[in-house]
Protein backbone atom coordinates (compact mmCIF):
# COMPACT_ATOMS: atom_id res chain seq x y z
CA UNK A 1 0.00 0.00 0.00
CA UNK A 2 2.82 2.54 0.69
CA UNK A 3 4.12 2.12 -2.87
CA UNK A 4 0.98 2.66 -4.26
CA UNK A 5 0.05 5.82 -2.04
CA UNK A 6 3.61 7.24 -3.46
CA UNK A 7 2.47 6.71 -6.95
CA UNK A 8 -0.94 8.50 -6.00
CA UNK A 9 1.26 11.46 -4.04
CA UNK A 10 3.37 11.92 -7.71
CA UNK A 11 0.33 11.98 -9.83
CA UNK A 12 -1.26 14.26 -7.42
CA UNK A 13 1.80 16.37 -7.29
CA UNK A 14 1.73 16.57 -11.19
CA UNK A 15 -2.22 17.12 -11.06
CA UNK A 16 -1.54 20.49 -8.89
CA UNK A 17 1.45 21.67 -11.03
CA UNK A 18 -0.39 21.40 -14.27
CA UNK A 19 -3.83 23.02 -12.41
CA UNK A 20 -1.83 25.68 -11.43
CA UNK A 21 -0.08 26.59 -14.20
CA UNK A 22 -3.26 26.12 -16.31
CA UNK A 23 -5.44 28.54 -14.74
CA UNK A 24 -3.30 31.28 -15.86
CA UNK A 25 -4.81 30.66 -19.09
CA UNK A 26 -8.45 31.67 -18.03
CA UNK A 27 -6.17 35.18 -17.82
CA UNK A 28 -4.45 34.70 -21.54
CA UNK A 29 -8.41 34.28 -22.38
CA UNK A 30 -9.66 37.46 -20.70
CA UNK A 31 -6.69 39.04 -22.43
CA UNK A 32 -7.02 38.10 -26.01
CA UNK A 33 -11.06 38.94 -26.03
CA UNK A 34 -10.54 42.29 -24.15
CA UNK A 35 -7.95 42.66 -27.41
CA UNK A 36 -10.58 41.11 -29.83
CA UNK A 37 -13.33 43.68 -28.57
CA UNK A 38 -10.93 46.71 -28.78
CA UNK A 39 -9.78 46.13 -32.08
CA UNK A 40 -13.38 45.17 -33.25
CA UNK A 41 -14.88 48.83 -31.41
CA UNK A 42 -12.01 51.61 -32.49
CA UNK A 43 -10.56 49.80 -35.70
CA UNK A 44 -14.22 48.12 -37.24
CA UNK A 45 -12.19 44.82 -37.89
CA UNK A 46 -12.03 41.25 -36.23
CA UNK A 47 -10.58 37.84 -36.91
CA UNK A 48 -12.49 34.26 -36.30
CA UNK A 49 -8.80 33.70 -35.41
CA UNK A 50 -9.16 35.59 -31.94
CA UNK A 51 -12.61 33.76 -31.34
CA UNK A 52 -11.49 30.34 -31.89
CA UNK A 53 -7.98 31.00 -29.44
CA UNK A 54 -10.68 32.10 -26.50
CA UNK A 55 -12.44 28.61 -27.11
CA UNK A 56 -9.13 27.18 -27.24
CA UNK A 57 -7.91 28.67 -24.28
CA UNK A 58 -10.88 27.78 -22.64
CA UNK A 59 -11.36 24.19 -23.93
CA UNK A 60 -7.88 23.81 -22.10
CA UNK A 61 -8.97 25.18 -19.22
CA UNK A 62 -11.49 22.81 -18.83
CA UNK A 63 -9.72 19.20 -19.89
CA UNK A 64 -6.52 20.03 -18.25
CA UNK A 65 -8.33 21.33 -14.89
CA UNK A 66 -10.55 18.51 -14.38
CA UNK A 67 -8.32 16.57 -12.72
CA UNK A 68 -6.91 18.95 -10.72
CA UNK A 69 -10.52 19.52 -9.58
CA UNK A 70 -11.28 15.88 -8.69
CA UNK A 71 -8.04 16.26 -6.70
CA UNK A 72 -9.24 19.08 -4.62
CA UNK A 73 -12.42 17.66 -4.23
CA UNK A 74 -14.44 20.19 -5.97
CA UNK A 75 -16.45 18.09 -8.39
CA UNK A 76 -19.74 18.30 -8.22
CA UNK A 77 -21.20 15.67 -5.83
CA UNK A 78 -25.04 15.43 -4.23
CA UNK A 79 -23.69 16.62 -0.17
CA UNK A 80 -27.01 16.70 0.32
CA UNK A 81 -27.59 12.88 0.39
CA UNK A 82 -24.07 11.74 1.13
CA UNK A 83 -23.37 14.56 3.65
CA UNK A 84 -25.70 12.59 6.17
CA UNK A 85 -23.51 9.31 5.76
CA UNK A 86 -20.30 8.31 7.68
CA UNK A 87 -17.01 9.07 6.40
CA UNK A 88 -16.61 5.54 5.81
CA UNK A 89 -19.90 5.40 3.60
CA UNK A 90 -18.95 8.46 1.96
CA UNK A 91 -15.57 6.61 0.75
CA UNK A 92 -17.32 3.34 -0.06
CA UNK A 93 -19.86 5.71 -2.40
CA UNK A 94 -16.67 7.29 -3.84
CA UNK A 95 -15.02 3.93 -4.63
CA UNK A 96 -17.97 2.88 -6.35
CA UNK A 97 -18.46 6.33 -8.36
CA UNK A 98 -14.77 6.26 -9.54
CA UNK A 99 -14.71 2.74 -10.44
CA UNK A 100 -18.17 1.94 -12.05
CA UNK A 101 -18.71 5.87 -13.42
CA UNK A 102 -15.35 7.62 -13.97
CA UNK A 103 -13.04 5.00 -15.18
CA UNK A 104 -16.12 3.81 -18.11
CA UNK A 105 -16.50 7.55 -19.32
CA UNK A 106 -13.09 8.48 -19.41
CA UNK A 107 -11.97 5.64 -20.80
CA UNK A 108 -14.31 5.19 -23.51
CA UNK A 109 -13.90 9.11 -24.28
CA UNK A 110 -9.65 8.43 -23.98
CA UNK A 111 -10.51 5.36 -26.66
CA UNK A 112 -12.98 7.33 -28.88
CA UNK A 113 -10.82 10.77 -28.85
CA UNK A 114 -7.38 9.45 -29.71
CA UNK A 115 -7.71 8.15 -33.61
CA UNK A 116 -10.04 11.75 -33.34
CA UNK A 117 -7.24 13.72 -32.59
CA UNK A 118 -5.06 11.56 -34.57
CA UNK A 119 -6.58 11.91 -37.52
CA UNK A 120 -6.70 15.86 -37.24
CA UNK A 121 -2.81 15.58 -36.51
CA UNK A 122 -2.18 13.92 -39.78
CA UNK A 123 -4.24 15.78 -42.03
CA UNK A 124 -3.16 19.43 -40.71
CA UNK A 125 -7.12 19.96 -40.00
CA UNK A 126 -7.95 23.80 -39.81
CA UNK A 127 -11.00 25.68 -39.15
CA UNK A 128 -13.63 26.24 -41.41
CA UNK A 129 -13.98 29.83 -40.77
CA UNK A 130 -12.05 32.29 -42.53
CA UNK A 131 -9.10 33.08 -40.88
CA UNK A 132 -9.53 30.16 -38.64
CA UNK A 133 -6.85 28.34 -37.04
CA UNK A 134 -5.53 24.79 -36.96
CA UNK A 135 -7.78 22.44 -34.91
CA UNK A 136 -5.68 19.53 -34.19
CA UNK A 137 -3.51 21.20 -31.12
CA UNK A 138 -7.61 21.66 -29.48
CA UNK A 139 -8.54 18.26 -30.55
CA UNK A 140 -5.25 16.65 -29.26
CA UNK A 141 -6.58 18.37 -25.67
CA UNK A 142 -9.15 15.91 -25.24
CA UNK A 143 -7.46 12.57 -24.59
CA UNK A 144 -4.39 14.57 -23.05
CA UNK A 145 -7.90 15.85 -20.69
CA UNK A 146 -8.82 12.42 -19.92
CA UNK A 147 -5.36 10.70 -19.44
CA UNK A 148 -5.02 13.22 -16.39
CA UNK A 149 -8.64 12.70 -15.16
CA UNK A 150 -7.65 8.53 -15.41
CA UNK A 151 -4.37 9.26 -13.79
CA UNK A 152 -5.96 11.47 -11.01
CA UNK A 153 -8.80 8.68 -10.77
CA UNK A 154 -6.41 6.32 -9.44
CA UNK A 155 -4.74 8.42 -6.85
CA UNK A 156 -7.83 9.12 -5.44
CA UNK A 157 -9.06 5.45 -5.70
CA UNK A 158 -5.52 4.53 -3.81
CA UNK A 159 -6.30 7.07 -1.75
CA UNK A 160 -9.63 6.05 -0.64
CA UNK A 161 -8.64 2.22 -0.30
CA UNK A 162 -5.76 3.27 1.98
CA UNK A 163 -8.63 5.21 4.13
CA UNK A 164 -10.54 2.51 4.40
CA UNK A 165 -7.60 0.32 5.33
CA UNK A 166 -6.25 2.77 8.06
CA UNK A 167 -3.47 3.73 6.34
CA UNK A 168 -4.05 7.11 4.93
CA UNK A 169 -5.88 10.09 6.12
CA UNK A 170 -9.35 11.14 5.28
CA UNK A 171 -9.65 11.69 1.49
CA UNK A 172 -13.35 13.38 1.58
CA UNK A 173 -12.15 16.57 2.87
CA UNK A 174 -12.25 19.41 0.24
CA UNK A 175 -9.51 21.56 -0.27
CA UNK A 176 -10.26 25.12 0.87
CA UNK A 177 -7.99 27.95 1.48
CA UNK A 178 -9.09 30.99 3.42
CA UNK A 179 -10.00 33.68 1.79
CA UNK A 180 -8.94 37.27 2.53
CA UNK A 181 -12.20 37.64 4.46
CA UNK A 182 -11.93 34.74 6.44
CA UNK A 183 -8.52 35.28 7.58
CA UNK A 184 -9.38 38.58 8.35
CA UNK A 185 -12.28 37.49 10.60
CA UNK A 186 -9.75 34.79 12.46
CA UNK A 187 -7.59 37.27 13.15
CA UNK A 188 -10.54 39.59 14.92
CA UNK A 189 -11.40 36.76 16.58
CA UNK A 190 -8.02 36.13 18.23
CA UNK A 191 -7.41 39.63 18.96
CA UNK A 192 -11.15 39.40 21.19
CA UNK A 193 -10.10 36.45 22.68
CA UNK A 194 -6.71 38.23 23.68
CA UNK A 195 -8.20 41.27 25.11
CA UNK A 196 -9.09 41.10 29.15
Amino acid sequence: MNGLLALSRAIDAMNERIGQWVTWLVFVAVVVSALNAIVRKAFDMSSNAFLEVQWYLFSAVFLLCAAWTLLRNEHIRIDIVAGRFSKRTQTWIDVFGTVFFLFPMATLILYESVPWAWRAVESGEMSSSAGGLILWPAKILVPIGFVLLILQGVSELVKRIGFLRGVAPDPTERYHAKSAEEELAEEILKQRGEAP
